[in-house]
């Protein structure tokens, strides 16, 4: 892990990705584990969200299930890149944002409480812009988890079989917890106390909420979410595959499995503009490692003779948790 030497603040990165605890004093519970006091844990974590190792201790929910989102792509002339990377970051639903090598290289997430609000989201982008915009929905997820074993850079992500999404449980007040979340937990002591009086609402609530929730796997991932760019792994590529609708479910999962894969799913393609369907993230300590992971990836039976590109990514513009209610807190 890159400049990351202590061993209290690698554990901390490591193994608190998942599994945060949902108890009264969480950050007590993660002391006791790792032997020190509360005070010194909550300064370690603030000083890393400061230097920009952690985006922040929260969660990740299940795709386009209390919410909606969409990849989206423009096309931006070299000389209008930095204009059109601002009216993209101005949008209160994108929540990722990135340069990448490619004609159509400028990549982002557009998120929002329902389909309405990121239709509207991508027409503003192409009215104010002036320029095309991709719109390529998720279809299925093969691996959306993103998460890394600092200690294993070889293998890097942390594979999970992935439980069903039960909806039945969601209630229309659960949406400003789960908003909450995605924007990160208070770093104090009684985190969700401090998330319930901002509510309105009771620490057992919030805790009961949170809990039920998580079971439920519409929060797919409650931890501390590291920006991998700050801990070394630099080289980020968008592996897109041109995968005939009919093999995409059996590429699909065995390409998840693959060393360096990070993400794996597949997208609705654009006739006549963009054919691609599966997509896949590589992450990795240096491009060369990345090219290596591709190669070993293109080489698997199902991906034999299938044309794709990598599309390595420049610059990041923005990263933050996701838009759920429809009026977030505040920005990440």
């Amino acid at each position: 892990m890159k400049n990351v030497a202590d061993p209290i603040d690698r554990a901390l990165l490591d193994d608190w990705q998942r599994g945060f605890p949902i108890t009264a004093r969480p950050f007590q519970r993660m002391a006791n584990v790792l032997n020190i006091a509360e005070d010194d844990l909550l300064a370690r974590l603030q000083r890393m969200v400061a230097c920009g190792r952690i985006a922040r201790v929260g969660a990740t929910c299940a795709p386009n299930t209390i919410s909606a989102s969409t990849l989206a792509a423009i096309a931006a002339p070299p000389e209008r890149i930095e204009e059109v990377a601002a009216l993209i970051q101005d949008e209160p639903g994108i929540n990722h944002s990135y340069l990448r090598e490619d004609t159509w290289n400028l990549w982002f997430v557009a998120t929002g409480p329902d389909r309405a609000y990121v239709d509207a989201t991508l027409a503003r982008l192409e009215q104010r812009s002036g320029l095309r915009v991709l719109d390529l929905r998720l279809v299925r997820p093969f691996n959306v988890d993103l998460g890394f074993r600092m200690n294993q850079p070889e293998a890097g992500k942390i594979p999970r079989t992935r439980r069903a999404t039960d909806l039945s449980v969601l209630r229309e007040d659960d949406r400003d917890i789960l908003q909450a979340l995605s924007v990160g937990l208070p770093l104090t002591s009684a985190p969700y106390a401090a998330l319930g009086f901002d509510l309105g609402r009771s620490e057992d609530d919030i805790l009961t909420r949170v809990a039920v929730l998580a079971e439920a796997n519409i929060i797919s991932r409650l931890g501390v979410i590291v920006r991998h760019r700050a801990l070394g792994w630099s080289a980020n590529a968008m592996v897109v595959w041109d995968v005939p609708a009919d093999q995409v479910a059996i590429a699909g999962p065995r390409l998840a499995l693959q060393p360096g894969v990070t993400l794996c799913y597949e997208r609705t393609p654009v006739e006549g503009v963009w054919p691609y369907r599966l997509y896949s993230m590589i992450h990795a300590q240096s491009r060369l490692e990345a090219l290596k992971h591709l190669g070993n990836a293109a080489a698997i039976p199902e991906l034999a003779g299938v044309q794709y590109k990598a599309l390595f990514s420049l610059r990041c513009f923005k990263q933050t948790g996701a838009m759920i209610a429809a009026r977030p807190e505040r920005a990440a």
